[in-house]
């Protein structure tokens, strides 16, 4: 009985496969066109930026209400401990 696993030959086949099929220019340009295809079909919050890069770094002090998120938001996870945790 063959005790290595077919991982590997099963990886490097498939590498050599695409790489055979992609060694032709019109290959390449049918797969990047269903590459294009495929991405026009997904929902645009995969696509999106979702990071909002206006309240990257420091936070203002002055900005009352962002401080008062930030502390509500790190007194939950404090909450949530004393109230699982601690009974």
């Amino acid at each position: 009985m063959n005790s290595r696993p077919l991982n590997p030959y099963l990886l490097a086949g498939v590498g050599i496969t695409s790489i055979l099929l992609l060694a032709s220019k019109n290959n390449r340009n049918k797969v990047q066109s269903l590459a294009v295809k495929m991405k026009g079909m997904l929902p645009d919050r995969f696509l999106n930026d979702t990071v909002p890069t206006e309240k990257l770094g420091h936070p203002d002090p002055h900005n009352i209400e962002d401080n008062k998120m930030v502390d509500e938001g790190a007194m939950y996870s404090v909450n949530y401990y004393n109230e699982t945790v601690q009974q």
